[in-house]
């Protein structure tokens, strides 16, 4: 034998229709104090800490990426710093297109 029975209620009424404790106001309070907590630390934050854990090779590998990025805009743009899409227009243009 299978019953089955569906219930329209919200998360909030199903634990009171369970007997489960309400613990919103205990949520609360954890979050009111890790808040606190958050802001009293943020005096003691060194950016240039949160960095070197960020990247352990510091600021070259950065300059590193930064090139990597700089050669393939280069590359992008082909000879003479026209992209690829200017060169075909001006192709077409000579040609009378």
């Amino acid at each position: 034998m299978k019953v089955k029975i569906d219930l329209d209620m919200t998360p909030e009424e199903a634990r009171t229709l369970m007997g489960l404790p309400d613990l919103k106001p205990m949520q609360e309070r954890l979050l009111a104090q890790l808040e606190k907590q958050l802001a009293s630390n943020m005096t003691y934050v060194d950016p240039e800490q949160i960095m070197k854990g960020i990247m352990p090779m510091g600021a070259q590998s950065m300059e590193q990426f930064q090139e990597l990025l700089w050669g393939m805009a280069r590359n992008a743009m082909g000879p003479g710093g026209k992209t690829t899409k200017d060169k075909t227009t001006k192709d077409k243009d000579q040609k009378g297109e």
